[in-house]
């Protein structure tokens, strides 16, 4: 998938080796059930998932690992338990030689929700 960019996360995961495949398939069916509401798009080359006109979070594949962009509050609001992955401010990274944490990523995905919806609310008084 280098060099290109996909038009849509069907394209984007059709990218990569079937092993990333499946992780990435697996994020986006965890994202997806956890905001069902959420629209598909891609921004800054990346699989994003948009709610309420605003980015909610991101997701990507790298050599190895997949790379997971729930923004900074979703970062520092579950930094006890993403405390065993790498990461940066607005980045977490999910080795690809270990499972996906999908519970702890529903959550967060919940609390994205939570934070956008409030965001909304907040913009339309």
């Amino acid at each position: 998938m280098k060099g290109t960019i996909a038009a849509d996360i069907d394209e984007y995961i059709a990218g990569f080796p079937k092993d990333k495949q499946r992780l990435l398939a697996e994020m986006r069916g965890a994202i997806h059930k956890a905001a069902p509401e959420a629209e598909e798009a891609i921004k800054y080359a990346m699989p994003t998932f948009t709610f309420n006109g605003s980015n909610l979070v991101h997701f990507a594949a790298f050599k190895n690992h997949i790379g997971f962009y729930p923004a900074p509050t979703g970062i520092e609001a579950f930094k006890k338990e993403l405390s065993v992955y790498k990461g940066s401010k607005g980045a977490i990274q999910f080795p690809l030689d270990r499972p996906l944490p999908i519970a702890l990523i529903s959550r967060i995905v919940k609390f994205r929700v939570k934070n956008n919806r409030e965001k909304a609310k907040a913009k339309a008084k």
